[in-house]
């Protein structure tokens, strides 16, 4: 099942709580906010035919993290890589979309913001990629995941639009969106919010 609540699910929150020093509210709200914003930049990124060419390789890489049943194993999740993919998604507005996400309410501001990204970049792609192969070895046919309208535009269409109904994510956006005087974030995550491309 490929869902938004199947993707949290992948996600090691205790771990992750763990690693970065703070509660595990704290780290759930954190990793609400900050995985619709991977999503989105991936979204953006995907609906350009060499960002998604980009995105496919990238996924050919990432597809051992989520095998199995349950969370992510936090020590298996390559920080440096992540912040590599972080950096390619968000580019030039990185630190908008961390202030913006640290601005929110409860996501224990900009600092944990920038140390969880990259942690959770990996996960997505992971799971992206086992979804894109239903779970097995097989790697995806290019011409069916190459299109904009093809398979990761649409796998990243479905998990965006659960998102917006898991938890209020939506509104935690939005209310990081409004402190953000500038519009640049606007155009990277307007998708989100207005579910556009």
């Amino acid at each position: 099942m490929t869902s938004f609540d199947d993707l949290l699910s992948q996600v090691p929150i205790a771990q992750i709580a763990d690693q970065l020093g703070v509660d595990q509210a704290t780290a759930t709200t954190a990793v609400q906010a900050a995985l619709p914003t991977l999503l989105g930049g991936l979204q953006v990124n995907a609906a350009q035919p060499q960002g998604a060419a980009s995105l496919l390789g990238a996924l050919d890489n990432h597809g051992g993290l989520v095998e199995g049943e349950g969370a992510v194993n936090l020590e298996q999740v390559d920080v440096g890589d992540g912040e590599k993919i972080v950096d390619n998604v968000f580019g030039d507005e990185k630190n908008t979309v961390i202030s913006a996400l640290g601005a929110g309410g409860g996501t224990g501001g900009n600092d944990l913001i920038a140390k969880l990204l990259p942690i959770l970049a990996p996960i997505v792609l992971a799971y992206l990629a086992k979804q894109l192969t239903g779970g097995g070895a097989a790697a995806p046919a290019p011409q069916q995941t190459q299109t904009s309208g093809g398979g990761l535009g649409d796998l990243l269409g479905g998990l965006l639009g659960g998102s917006s109904n898991s938890g209020g994510l939506g509104g935690v956006i939005g209310e990081a969106l409004s402190k953000n005087a500038g519009g640049a974030l606007g155009s990277v995550l307007g998708g989100l919010l207005g579910g556009k491309r």
